[in-house]
């Protein structure tokens, strides 16, 4: 092989070794929470650090004044715009100094702070370019320190007396209440009664710095800047402990205070935190590579829960020393997701996506990588007193350090041991389920249960040949082996439904499977699953992110993982019903991977949680379930969302109707990193149900309608609700035009406009009622004419009947007439045929006097005249020179009668009845081609 290549992999493995074996090197720490300058819009130095009764805390910044409720930073710039170097909580006031000024803040009725300058008075004189780098209340007094001065303020009187200094003075001190300060190249002075007393000379303390002062039995500790701590009582000054001394060498100390517990924070300008014990033995030490962000502190304070707040060269940190969590990341990613961890014979064990790592136990170092387990390790379970590894590549037994492959079976999930066969485990893989033995002492892998080759990553007994193996996509299978645990007899998949995230665990002689919908036991006599209610309720679907179950055997805990908390079950004490503890931290904070939650009992109560960065720890005897007080910071409202005016907190508002979007912030000052604060609000008298959970600590309600409102909030705190809610009444007035004044005179429009409406109504019904009142006369006119035009029709009927009926009886007169003048005629002439005339003649003259009686005419033209009354008169008129001679034939031509049936009529010969139509014609003169008879008839 080349010499090249040789080097470059011998680099390689040489990269490898210090990556697994140097890299990985952190700690457990205790949750560090922090604050950037962009988080509260501020610059990034912070020299004073103060906290009020209500838990607020308050930061001198560079650019102004920082009040931090729990849920927001919200920034004050000073009065002349400059540095602010120091402030101090008392009572309801803030003091703080700076550049050429000190005075206090106090909160107004809208919960905004308000400044009130100290050093304008005219008995004071502030030096040029003075600067006031600490404060102290006490006894009803309130000193403020610069360099060259303290100047001491009575509060009762709002007096002044002032100590100057020709020799500089870096800080003062309170020790009881006796207060101490140090003239640099002079010596320690204490104050009584406004006047200064030397209490250390220069000969004694020579020029060595003071940072901190405390008190130490019957004499004083003097805390150093880089000489460690001295002893001083009686006159003698001595080093403290000389024995610790080490742990202080090289540290350069800017600040520094007491805890509550009596221990001791030291902050460095270089070096970070030092935390150290009553004897001054190192605790803890915290620097940017554990997790600060800067490793100049540049003030220290410990606030009412025992958390230690940090004000930073760039930021602040909150250090939550008393929190029953610690953190341990892996900032590099060596170690990648921790998916399972063991303890075995004083070494922690961690099996991650990255391989196994190992340290010892109790103490705070590195993880060294073990080789030959590089991979995905699936699987820690101690077994049979031998620790297994179920691992990507198959299963391992560790042993120390030491790796010792016992089965190449890809993929092994879990491994399980098996009543009546102590000699063999079973473990679940990627293609279904195997077997290894125990031979000779030693495990080793015997062979695959044939009959089902499903991917069993989780298995739970029933009996010693009956097994439930759960597939999160497939869903639950109940398998039957045969007596050698090497063929399957028989499966049937459950009818229960798969699930994503699902798992399936034995606890408390319960097999438990779970998923989204719930959580199911296997009823062993019926043979399926029922639903647990009480479980279930733990992984609603608004909380549930994994089904995944942790059955701690050893402490018969059932531990559960949701989105909001991690919920652990366990026997009651004093009834059958189990007790449910809720440990208040996230999915989102605590960074586990889901559907992969794992953890480890380290005994004492504690236990390890693994992450995607690395794990965290829960000591269960350290989680206080405290209620917090919640705040109501500040209401605002106006008629425009970005212009918004606050209001006054302590009483209620009418606003005006205009004016109608509200603005609330609220919070709990929970300072704790690992949990957070959710809020819920509703506001009554429109949305009278309470909102979702949510870690927004403000609500806005925009364009309201009038009416009386009552808002609320209410939060939780570590799974704990908040020992009060916030309330907030106001009404919105109604728009003008819902008054009184406007409602009367819409009554009194409403009066006038029905009065017009009523007015031009009746006047419209009237010239309508009289419009209906002619179309109503209009139509009994019409009907009468109808009535009419219908009697004259029903008259002209009857008349045509009579009409009808005398021209048929006009017909037959007529018939008759010329029936009886021929009879007549031929009864004369055959009268005359005989021979004896004498005795005919008076015959025949009878006939003749018979047929010319113009009786028969008459009452033939009287006939005529009823049927056809006007025809006669109008033919006389037309033709005046007609004779009744031709007024006759006249008539018997409008009858259509023809000359032969006229000749009798007129008692003449049928040519002489030709001879008088002729001559008729020719008085009506009438042409040669018009008919005489249709000329009669037609006129």
């Amino acid at each position: 092989m080349p010499f090249s290549n040789k080097f470059r992999i011998n680099l390689c493995f040489l990269c490898v070794a210090l990556f697994f074996n140097i890299i990985v090197d952190a700690q457990e720490v205790p949750p560090i929470q922090i604050f950037t300058p962009q988080d509260y819009n501020a610059e990034d130095q912070n020299w004073a650090i103060s906290q009020s009764d209500d838990n607020f805390i308050y930061v001198a910044n560079n650019k102004g004044l920082l009040e931090y409720d729990g849920a927001s930073w919200k920034l004050y710039a000073s009065r002349n715009e400059g540095i602010l170097r120091s402030v101090k909580v008392s009572g309801d006031k803030i003091y703080s100094g700076g550049y050429m000024d000190f005075g206090y803040w106090i909160k107004d009725k809208q919960g905004l702070l308000k400044y009130t300058s100290l050093s304008k008075s005219e008995n004071l004189i502030i030096k040029e370019d003075e600067e006031f780098w600490g404060i102290i209340v006490v006894d009803g007094y309130v000193l403020f320190q610069s360099f060259e001065s303290i100047y001491i303020y009575n509060t009762d009187d709002e007096s002044y007396d002032v100590i100057d200094s020709n020799y500089r003075i870096n800080k003062m001190f309170k020790v009881d209440n006796t207060i101490y300060f140090q003239k640099t190249g002079y010596g320690i002075f204490k104050i009584e009664d406004g006047r200064k007393i030397l209490v250390v000379s220069i000969d004694q303390i020579g020029n060595i710095e003071l940072i901190n002062v405390f008190k130490s039995g019957l004499g004083l500790l003097f805390q150093t800047k880089d000489k460690g701590f001295y002893y001083y009582k009686d006159g003698v000054l001595e080093l403290w402990n000389k024995n610790i001394q080490d742990t202080f060498a090289h540290l350069s100390v800017y600040s520094s205070i007491r805890l509550k517990d009596g221990t001791f924070i030291l902050g460095t300008i270089a070096n970070g935190m030092l935390h150290v014990d009553q004897n001054g033995k190192e605790l803890l030490k915290l620097d940017q590579s554990l997790g600060l962000s800067n490793n100049t502190i540049l003030s220290i304070m410990e606030d009412s829960f025992g958390n230690v707040w940090l004000g930073l060269d760039n930021g602040i940190n909150v250090i939550n020393l008393k929190s029953p969590y610690k953190v341990y990341t892996d900032k590099q990613g060596v170690l990648g997701a921790v998916y399972t961890a063991a303890k075995k014979d004083g070494l922690l064990y961690l099996g991650t996506n990255q391989g196994l790592f190992y340290k010892p136990i109790d103490v705070n170092g590195k993880f060294t990588f073990i080789e030959g387990t590089k991979g995905q390790v699936w699987n820690l379970s101690i077994l049979k007193n031998e620790l297994f590894c179920g691992h990507d590549k198959g299963t391992f037994i560790i042993n120390g350090t030491a790796v010792q492959q016992v089965s190449s079976e890809i993929g092994t999930w879990i491994i399980k041991e098996v009543k009546d066969y102590p000699n063999l485990l079973v473990q679940g893989n990627y293609k279904g389920i195997n077997v290894l033995e125990k031979v000779n002492g030693t495990w080793h892998y015997r062979n695959t249960i044939e009959g089902f080759n499903i991917s069993s990553r989780y298995i739970e007994f029933l009996s010693s040949r009956e097994l439930l193996v759960n597939h999160e996509y497939k869903g639950v299978y109940k398998v039957e082996l045969d007596t050698e645990l090497r063929e399957v007899l028989n499966y049937e998949k459950l009818p229960v439904s798969a699930g994503i995230k699902s798992s399936i665990v034995d606890y408390d002689n319960r097999v438990l499977y779970s998923y989204k919908e719930g959580v199911f036991e296997f009823k062993r006599d019926q043979q399926k699953f029922e639903k647990d209610t009480l479980l279930s309720g733990l992984l609603n679907n608004d909380n549930y992110v994994s089904g995944k179950l942790f059955s701690d055997v050893e402490n018969n805990r059932l531990w559960v993982f949701s989105k909001n908390d991690i919920t652990y079950v366990e026997p009651g004490k004093f009834s059958s019903d189990p007790k449910i503890n809720v440990i208040g931290i996230s999915n989102e904070v605590r960074k586990s991977k889901s559907g992969f939650e794992n953890m480890l009992d380290l005994g004492d109560y504690n236990y390890l949680i693994g992450t995607t960065e690395g794990y965290l720890t829960v000591d269960l005897s350290k989680i206080e379930h405290r209620s917090l007080d919640m705040h109501l910071n500040n209401v605002q409202y106006g008629s425009h969302p970005n212009e918004l005016t606050a209001l006054d907190l302590k009483s209620d508002e009418v606003f005006k109707n205009e004016t109608n979007n509200v603005k609330f912030q609220y919070s709990i000052t929970n300072y704790s990193m690992l949990s957070n604060s959710k809020y819920q609000y509703r506001l009554i008298g429109i949305y009278n149900k309470w909102s979702d959970w949510s870690s927004n600590s403000e609500a806005f309600f925009e364009n309201l309608p009038y009416g009386e409102y009552t808002f609320q909030a209410r939060a939780l705190s570590n799974g704990i609700p908040s020992a009060n809610n916030v309330s907030f009444s106001f009404a919105i007035d109604k728009p003008w035009y819902f008054k009184p004044l406007a409602i009367i005179s819409y009554v009194v429009l409403s009066i006038l406009v029905l009065y017009v409406l009523y007015f031009f109504n009746k006047k419209h019904y009237k010239k309508e009622q009289q419009k209906l009142l002619e179309k109503k006369e209009r139509q009994l006119k019409l009907e009468q004419l109808e009535n009419q035009r219908q009697l004259i029709q029903f008259k002209n009927t009857n008349l045509q009947l009579d009409i009808e009926n005398k021209n048929r009886e006009l017909g037959m007169a007529t018939m008759n007439l010329v029936k009886r003048n021929e009879l007549l005629s031929n009864i004369k002439d055959e009268l005359s045929k005989r021979k004896s005339l004498n005795e005919v003649d008076n015959v025949i003259k009878l006939i003749n006097s018979s047929i010319n009686n113009t009786g028969d005419w008459q009452l033939f033209e009287e006939a005529f005249n009823n049927v056809d009354k006007d025809f006669m008169k109008k033919i006389k008129a037309l033709h005046p020179s007609i004779t009744a001679s031709d007024l006759r034939l006249c008539a018997y031509l409008r009858l259509n009668l023809s000359s032969k049936e006229i000749a009798p009529l007129l008692n003449i010969s049928h040519k002489s009845v030709e001879v008088k139509r002729y001559r008729l014609r020719k008085k009506l003169e009438l042409d040669h081609d018009h008919s005489l008879s249709s000329y009669i008839i037609e006129l």
